[in-house]
This record gives structure tokens, C-alpha cells and sequence, in this order.
């Protein structure tokens, strides 16, 4: 069974950066679009954006410019990295398969506040 585990997550102010990583186990990954995903408090989860095996992205337009998606696939590995973090991205932020597996890691919390 796949198993996804985030990282990275924090408090960072407005404007700031962070690095996501979600290690994958269970599955290779290398043959998936593999997507973010965030929820935020009292709202249904999102797509963020996703990167296909061969490295192509797409992103949803409040993130377009801001964040990028790439992947290891020898290291099982796919990460997020955020700059010009605004308080509106604040959600916990989870990694899957794009269409999702249907399993979900624990996430991992994002706070952009000053």
C-alpha cells in the first residue's frame, strides 16, 4: 500500500518561502502525475498543482509564479517550493497521485502570518 509522507511545513510571514518535500513509499511514483493538494481551515481540500513524470507542470492560477513543483523519481521523492507566501496559502498541504490514490498522508501545516 502507498504511503506519502509531507514535510517542510511552518510559520513564515508574508512574502516568505518554504520548501515542501512528500516522500513516497509503496508505489513508484515515477510513472504518475503526482499532485499538491492543500485544505484549508473550514474549506474543502484543492488542487495546488501537479508535475507529470516527464516534469511538465500545471498550477492553479493563485499559484501561478509563485510556486513550483519538481520531482526526484530515483529518490521517490516530490517537492513544493513556495515564495511570496501570502496568508490565503495557509491550509495544510498534502501530496498524492493526480487523479489522487484516494489515501492521504497527515499533510503538513503551512501558517503564513505576520
Amino acid at each position: 500500500q502507498v504511503q506519502l509522507v509531507e514535510s517542510g511545513g511552518g510559520l513564515v510571514q508574508p512574502g516568505g518561502s518554504l520548501r515542501l518535500s512528500c516522500a513516497a513509499s509503496g508505489r513508484i511514483i515515477s510513472i504518475y502525475v503526482m499532485g499538491w493538494y492543500r485544505q484549508a481551515p473550514g474549506k474543502q481540500r484543492e488542487f495546488v498543482g501537479c508535475i507529470t513524470s516527464g516534469g511538465r507542470t500545471t498550477y492553479t492560477d493563485s499559484v501561478k509564479g509563485r510556486f513550483t513543483i519538481s520531482r526526484d523519481n530515483a529518490k521517490h521523492m516530490v517537492y513544493l517550493q513556495m515564495n511570496s507566501l501570502k496568508p490565503e496559502d495557509t491550509a495544510v498541504y498534502y501530496c498524492n497521485a493526480f487523479p489522487d490514490w484516494g489515501c492521504w498522508g497527515q499533510g503538513t501545516q503551512v501558517t503564513v502570518s505576520s
